[in-house]
């Protein structure tokens, strides 16, 4: 099998590219990482919209087929290399782990959307400034809630292993930085990721795609 992985350094392909390390930890089953540069353009080119007609990133390219959509890439590699443990085996424990993967990525990840690029969601800059307040508020709340599910684990979301749960958890944390939010605001959260950030299979993504976790300025 041939597995690459095209990312964006600090996107939402974070996710699959810390998952991608841990099936490689667990198994042997090495990928090619390819960067996509979306200050370039590079994800609206001819080549790249014929993989993924959204213009986004991940992809997952299997033998020479393109997966989207992190929940589909995740939910694929957890079945196809079970020794990782990227999701619980279990048929009830998983569908509730995918419930709140499902959550993170059609909740989560949008609201914070309409605070990074308000003004796809309206027209002058104070229906922009109002938009991106009101998303902040609820982003937030969403960490919030992320705080209260993280506030057991043991190291990890799902004790030792390193999940798909575990990196989305730290990309929206980092994300709360540009919606205003400091991590040092949710205690628990923040000491959940720094743990969550030693774990290899984390650090190795961290190292390629060169971010860190804490991008929050004071206004």
């Amino acid at each position: 099998m041939t597995l690459e992985l095209y990312f964006a350094p600090g996107a939402c392909s974070f996710v699959p590219h810390v998952a991608l390390e841990a099936v490689k930890a667990a198994t042997g089953q090495a990928f090619e990482p390819r960067m996509v540069k979306l200050h370039k353009g590079e994800h609206r080119t001819p080549e790249y919209l014929a993989m993924n007609p959204n213009g986004q990133v991940p992809v997952l390219v299997v033998d020479g087929k393109p997966l989207v959509q992190i929940v589909a890439i995740c939910d694929y590699l957890d079945r196809s290399f079970p020794k990782a443990g990227l999701l619980p085996a279990e048929p009830w424990a998983r569908a509730q782990a995918l419930s709140q993967l499902v959550w993170m990525n059609n909740t989560v990840h949008p609201t914070f959307t309409h605070v990074f690029r308000a003004a796809e969601y309206a027209e002058t800059e104070t229906a922009q400034a109002e938009v991106k307040k009101i998303a902040a508020a609820k982003y937030r709340k969403h960490l919030e809630r992320i705080q209260s599910w993280v506030a057991g684990a043991n190291p990890h979301w799902y004790g030792e292993r390193i999940t798909c749960h575990d990196a989305y958890a730290f990309t929206l944390l980092r994300w709360g930085g540009y919606a205003g939010i400091d991590p040092k605001s949710l205690p628990s959260y923040l000491a959940y990721v720094e743990r969550v950030m030693q774990a290899p299979p984390v650090a190795a993504a961290l190292e390629r795609e060169r971010v860190k976790l804490d991008t929050y300025k004071l206004s």
